[in-house]
């Protein structure tokens, strides 16, 4: 069974091909970074048109990179939300004509739980109960999946997701877009021990997490330099800010598995491609006893490999769409 998945939920054209739910035989991805870098973020109706222009010839890429012709897909998978509305309908347009024209089951697939079942195609089958971290530019929750494959949501971000404050603060010490790699690359240069910015929510007795208060404190931290004439080590900087987030989404995330009664943890999402979240999220599932699962960096960012295993697995259980299907730019992850 081959599975084709579209993914145009943001700045990422992104086609994959997915075999018999575990075996990933095509992952192509368009990058917009260079047309967004100059605005420091996201323009929709820029990610919109150039969806238009990459979608098809990153389709053709694909099945090319997986050696089969469009006629021999089984099912087209898209991503329906959440997501840019503009970004969202391109994808969802696309796959419902070739579905349509080639006569193929149309699957729509969360953008969130493909993230989270991305992980099958290196680690097999995912088994429940267990807990994920989905941690991206736009979202950042801790869920649960139960053993029915259904997402209870067990806490998330109250204001800003990691891969927003990263693109923020990366914006305000005036590195490039986007923010959370290179952010990463200068800590590697710094102590994160240097400065002590706040862990909000670290000890409350919820599983919620907040970024906002960390955001303002390393602004506040820099420009009180600035008055006193002093120049800021912005590696330290980096790497003390960097370390804040990893920190309580490393507590939280484990905290609610240890409650929950979950064994293993998923990391997944585009932040999950940061070197120091894996690095601590491995030692610390580690000495709790946890199994941990962590997709390659290459399928932590926003890919078509993601949507078609998502897609293949409920493809797998009969689930599929028909061409009524629309767009939801907030859809949920749990419910």
């Amino acid at each position: 069974m081959l599975v084709l998945g579209i993914e145009t939920s943001c700045d990422e054209t992104a086609v994959g091909i997915v075999e018999d739910r575990f075996t990933l035989r095509a992952n192509v991805i368009a990058s917009q970074v260079d047309l967004h870098a100059p605005f420091g973020g996201v323009v929709p109706e820029v990610a919109a048109r150039a969806h238009l222009e990459a979608l098809l010839p990153t389709i053709d890429h694909a099945l090319v990179e997986a050696g089969c012709r469009l006629s021999d897909v089984d099912a087209i998978a898209v991503t329906a939300g959440p997501g840019l509305i503009g970004a969202l309908l391109v994808g969802v347009s696309a796959a419902k004509g070739l579905a349509l024209a080639h006569d193929k089951p149309l699957v729509g697939v969360n953008h969130l739980r493909a993230h989270v079942e991305v992980a099958q195609l290196e680690h097999g089958e995912l088994e429940p109960p267990l807990a994920a971290l989905v941690v991206s530019g736009g979202h950042t929750s801790i869920v649960a999946m139960g053993e029915d494959g259904r997402f209870r949501q067990l806490g998330s971000t109250i204001d800003d997701a990691a891969g927003e404050a990263f693109d923020k603060i990366a914006r305000f010490i005036g590195l490039g877009y986007p923010g959370g790699p290179e952010i990463d690359r200068l800590a590697r240069q710094g102590d994160a021990q240097a400065i002590a910015f706040p862990r909000a929510m670290l000890h409350d007795d919820t599983y919620d997490l907040s970024l906002s208060g960390l955001k303002t404190a390393v602004i506040r931290y820099l420009r009180k330099l600035e008055a006193a004439g002093q120049e800021p080590d912005l590696a330290d900087v980096a790497a003390s800010f960097q370390e804040a987030i990893v920190d309580v989404q490393v507590k939280k995330t484990l905290r609610a598995a240890r409650d929950q009664g979950l064994e293993r943890v998923v990391l997944a999402g585009g932040v999950a491609a940061n070197s120091r979240l894996r690095a601590r999220f491995q030692q610390a599932c580690e000495e709790a006893g946890l199994g941990l699962l962590v997709p390659s960096i290459p399928l932590c960012t926003d890919n078509g490999a993601m949507v078609a295993a998502s897609g293949a697995n409920q493809l797998a259980a009969g689930v599929v769409a028909d061409l009524e299907l629309g767009v939801d730019p907030n859809l949920p992850l749990a419910g």
